[in-house]
């Protein structure tokens, strides 16, 4: 079986939502459960919190993870992913593949995790990402010029033949959009492509709230508020509340 880490990112700069990495959700930290799901899946030798702070690096040990630190420049808005990866690899090394699991998706379970891997192990891919069945679709989007609409994907249609932006959804084709669940990769593929996605990327569809993402202060609302009714669960934390949360 492939050798697998996990790479959770926690840099400290999140200017939506101040500290949102580790904003306490439930009573623990956000990025915990994301710790928590990926412990209990077994499907990683090693699991790190790549950050740049010192901080969040003793919350993840606090939570059984690792830490890694990564520099300043690695570490703005505009970092793309791939850096923290690279990082992450030169640091940990000797692995086949690897997994992002973003704390923003707190509600990703152990067995959804598990599910991944096995597709991913048995597809013949380059990477795997965790989409969903988008709710706006875009043949139903503009653009803006010279103060007129134009339709962002002009030549889609619906089933009946009228254009896109003027038909039922259930006539458009099935667009399907990215969300912060997870991603799987194998290191081959960011060596040969200097990408976290290479050319073969396998659909990994979640469901419910396994691609639920926190990015905005009303997320935590509403994430509260579905713990609250039962309408989702978060990974079980098996250790006490971190002191300093």
């Amino acid at each position: 079986m492939p050798r697998a880490i996990g790479l959770i990112p926690a840099r400290s700069g999140s200017k939506r939502i101040v500290g949102k990495n580790i904003r306490s959700l439930a009573g623990h930290p956000l990025l915990a459960y994301s710790i928590s799901s990926a412990l209990e899946s077994g499907v990683f030798e090693k699991v790190v919190v790549s950050t740049d702070l010192a901080s969040y690096g003793t919350i993840a040990a606090h939570y059984g993870a690792d830490a890694i630190y990564r520099p300043p420049e690695m570490s703005s808005d505009t970092s793309p992913d791939i850096e923290f990866v690279e990082h992450a690899l030169r640091v940990c090394p000797g692995f086949d593949a690897f997994a992002i699991l973003r704390p923003t998706s707190p509600f990703r379970q152990a067995a959804t995790i598990k599910r991944a891997w096995r597709e991913f192990v048995d597809a013949n891919c380059h990477s795997l990402r965790a989409v969903e069945k988008c709710h706006e679709h875009p043949a139903k989007m503009w653009a803006v010029a010279n103060g007129y609409l134009h339709p962002l994907l002009p030549l889609v249609a619906g089933s009946a033949g009228a254009p896109g932006h003027s038909s039922q959804y259930p006539t458009l084709p099935p667009v399907y959009v990215q969300n912060a669940s997870l991603e799987f990769c194998w290191t081959e593929t960011v060596r040969r492509y200097h990408s976290i996605a290479g050319e073969v990327i396998s659909a990994f569809l979640t469901y419910d709230a396994e691609g639920f993402d926190v990015n905005f202060a009303y997320d935590f609302e509403i994430a509260e508020l579905m713990v609250a009714r039962g309408e989702a669960t978060l990974p079980e934390i098996k250790v006490p509340v971190f002191a300093g949360a």
